[in-house]
């Protein structure tokens, strides 16, 4: 091979090289800047191939998706003085690729160090308003609450936002557990008395309100009762009162004979009368006298 094609051999290598290094692509879960000599010259890539300048022009690649990371136990103290083992994770990501080079050199490790230290002492200030009780029995979602809106600022000058913070364990030193359960369990028991004497109270309130309607219930009916007992009694009675006017002789017979069938002849009976006594004219006198 003679000399020319060498040449064009390596220009035609050297330019290969040359097109390779100024072409370069982005991906939708990335964020990705130019750097031109250590000078950050452009951060706003959308995904596709992009051009840059060979050997003077560096890109570097970002995540943009959601990134995690787990932090080892921590202490915190409470509003009570008392230590409390936490362990959390946080997950977060890129927000603004340009700041986040400029506040942490485009390290994970660093932007993830950072975050710790503001996370850090979110949950410190959370924590520190409240007893161990509190923070063991609290909704975490609450608690979360709190040190998201006490870091959300601070994360910002990192170029970061801040998804979610999460407490995986909450451990009590060995020398206080015992009585903070102890606590917790006498509150509850408390509470739980609480409800069953409220609860016993109210259904007491309902059964007298009960017993009352019953009585009230039976009063009116017995009222009713009697009421319509002395109106048919009355209705009877001159009914009788008609009859007796209309026949009073006969009247006299009948009740004359209703006498005689409860007096006289049942066994063991003894009924001591003078014949001439008027308890037996009918029986003497079919006529009665008359």
């Amino acid at each position: 091979m003679d000399t020319r094609a060498l040449s064009i051999a390596g220009l035609a290598l050297v330019a290969l090289v040359l097109v390779s290094q100024s072409l370069f692509t982005v991906k939708e879960t990335e964020f990705a800047i130019n750097l031109q000599l250590g000078e950050m010259v452009r951060s706003d890539y959308e995904p596709g191939l992009h051009v840059k300048m060979p050997l003077l022009q560096t890109v570097e690649k970002f995540e943009k998706r959601v990134m995690t990371r787990n932090y080892p136990s921590e202490q915190f103290l409470t509003s009570e003085g008392k230590i409390l083992n936490v362990d959390f994770y946080v997950k977060w990501r890129i927000a603004n690729v340009s700041q986040y080079y400029r506040s942490t050199g485009g390290s994970e490790d660093t932007a993830a160090a950072r975050l710790a230290e503001v996370v850090k002492d979110g949950l410190k200030g959370t924590i520190a308003k409240r007893t161990i009780q509190q923070v063991v029995a609290a909704e975490r979602a609450e608690l979360i609450a709190d040190v998201l809106n006490f870091a959300g600022t601070s994360v910002t000058k990192l170029g970061i936002t801040l998804v979610d913070v999460r407490v995986k364990r909450i451990e009590l030193p060995d020398d206080v557990s015992d009585s903070v359960f102890n606590r917790m369990r006498q509150d509850f028991a408390r509470q739980a008395a609480q409800l069953r004497a409220e609860g016993e109270e109210q259904a007491i309130k309902v059964r007298a309100e009960s017993e009352r309607q019953r009585t009230e219930i039976l009063s009116a009916a017995a009222r009713d009762a009697e009421k319509i007992r002395g109106e048919g009694d009355a209705h009877a009675a001159t009914i009788f009162a008609a009859a007796t006017t209309k026949n009073p002789e006969f009247f006299a017979f009948y009740r004359s004979m209703q006498a005689y069938r409860k007096a006289v002849g049942r066994e063991g009976d003894v009924l001591v009368l003078s014949l001439d006594s008027q308890f037996f004219k009918y029986l003497q006198q079919p006529g009665g006298g008359k």
